[in-house]
Order: C-alpha cells, then structure tokens, then sequence
C-alpha cells in the first residue's frame, strides 16, 4: 500500500513539475475517450453484424464477437432489393452533387460578382434558409411535388437533397468569388473573353477546393437523407438505403438486427473508406472558404 501511495505521489511530482506535459497528458486521455465514444457505434454494428440474429438476445450481450459468420453479408450481398437500394442512393446523391455544384457556381458568382437591389436580402434569405428544421419544410414540398407529379421518382429526392445543401454551397462558392481578384476577370475581358469563358476558365479552376468541399458536402446529404425518402417516395423499387433498410430489416413484432447491421456496414464501409481520402479536400476548402472572404 505505501508503495502504490509513494508512486501516485512521483507521478503527482511529476506533473506538477511540469505543468505544461501533464496538460498534454490529459489532453490525449479525453481525446481519446471522446475517440471511444464516438467509434463505439461503428464497432457495436460490426459486431452485430458478425453474429447469429438468434445470439443477439441473449443477457448479458457478448461485447467480443465469439461464433463468427459471414451469413448475413452474404445475403445482403445477394439480395436484390439491398441492390436496388444501393443503385437508387449512388444515383440520388451522384445527381444532387451534379446539380448543387451546378447552380452554387452560377449563383454564388451572381451574388459575388453583380449588385441590385435586393442582392443584400437575397444574400440574408438563403443563409435564412438554415434556420428552419428539415422536418418542418416536409409538408410544403409534399404538396409542391406532389403539384408537379414527382412523388415517387428518383428525381423528386435529387432535388430534395439538393433544396438541404443549396443555402451553404452557394455561400461557400460565393465567398471563393469574392477572394479571387475582379483584375483577372478585367484582364479576359480585355483580351475577347467573353464572362462565360472567364467564369468556366479562370474562376471556376481557382475555385477547385470550395467546390470539392460542397460536392463532399452535398454527397454526404444526399447519401445519408431518411426523412425526404420515407416520406416523399412510397415504392420500393424507388427506395434509397436509409429508408429503404430501415423498413425492410425491422418490423413491428421482429427485427433483424443482424442483416441490418451487415446491411449498414456494407453501405457505409465504402463511403467511409472515400471519405477518408477527400477530407483533407473538404476541411481545404472549408478552410480557405472561411478566411478569404
């Protein structure tokens, strides 16, 4: 006893010796206990994932995966309505991504590059944009699609999606405007270029970082979506993988927590694998983004 007392008193000694390491010290320990917890979902649906529906009942759960099988990966791989919702998400965010970047570009140089009357507002009215919750916007664009007969297809969630991500692309583009110099645009005027040319020949290729940051932005969204799919489509063959999983592998009185966690790792492991490659794209352009204006 008195030599675990006369070790926690070096180590106090230690620490109080100098300050500045036991700071750094108790820095990683919560950095690393905020690692834990936010990983430990990750790890609990590989887990899941790894045992036998029936084994998942059991009291106390088994924290260590034990009988290990394969068999819900593998039909999650082989089912074609897991295909189908895979299919329809790459689709519904591959086309929000396209449109977002597509109208951020064009509207962000707007509100940088020309003033009228009403730019300031217009400027304030889509950061006002963010303000609202998604979920209360739901039963206005229900009745607005429902109008232009677009429930029900895969482009009612494309323009979904690209509706979230719109209000922080185009304020990000348009602050990656305002930091290039308005003399380069002076210069292609001057040499025929036409404000087009100049856009998509200069501005734009200056602009590569905010705009990768927004398609990884708006990708992210659209991928991840559940309110928008469950709610504004209803066939399943137009299913994406957040709803569409959610109502095939859980039901009322039974669940099937195994194929859905198989499920969601094999959604997601590609995704997270990409991403972990781009994001030093993402925090770029969210970094210049952010002290160039």
């Amino acid at each position: 006893m008195s030599k675990s007392v006369m070790a926690v008193n070096k180590a106090a000694a230690a620490i109080s010796s100098n300050p500045s390491r036991g700071k750094e010290g108790l820095t990683y320990v919560l950095l690393g206990l905020i690692l834990i917890f936010l990983l430990f979902p990750v790890y609990w649906i590989l887990v899941t994932s790894l045992h036998a529906n029936s084994e998942l009942m059991q009291l106390p759960p088994k924290w260590f995966p034990t009988n290990i099988t394969l068999d819900s990966y593998v039909k999650t791989i082989q089912s074609s309505v897991f295909l189908t919702f895979y299919r329809n998400t790459v689709i519904v965010a591959s086309g929000a991504t396209v449109l977002c970047i597509i109208v951020s570009i064009f509207a962000g140089y707007a509100l940088s590059r020309f003033r009228f009357r009403g730019s300031n507002l217009l400027t304030l009215l889509f950061l006002s944009a963010q303000m609202f919750p998604t979920v209360t916007l739901v039963i206005g664009l229900y009745s607005q699609y429902q109008s232009l007969h677009l429930l029900n297809t895969l482009y009612v969630l494309i323009l979904a999606s690209t509706m979230t991500a719109l209000p922080f692309s185009i304020m990000l583009m348009r602050t990656f405007f305002n930091s290039i110099s308005k003399e380069l645009e002076e210069a292609a005027e001057i040499d025929g270029a036409t404000r087009f040319k100049t856009l998509f020949t200069i501005i734009v290729p200056l602009s590569k970082p905010g705009i990768m940051a927004i398609a990884i932005y708006t990708f992210l969204i659209a991928w991840d979506d559940f309110l928008f799919g469950l709610t504004l489509v209803s066939d399943i063959d137009k299913r994406t993988l957040s709803p569409g999983l959610s109502l095939t592998f859980l039901g009322e009185y039974s669940a099937n927590w195994s194929g859905a966690t198989a499920a969601a790792a094999t959604a997601t492991i590609p995704l997270l694998i990409a991403f972990m490659f781009l994001q030093r794209y993402m925090v770029e352009g969210l970094t210049a983004g952010g002290v160039k204006e």
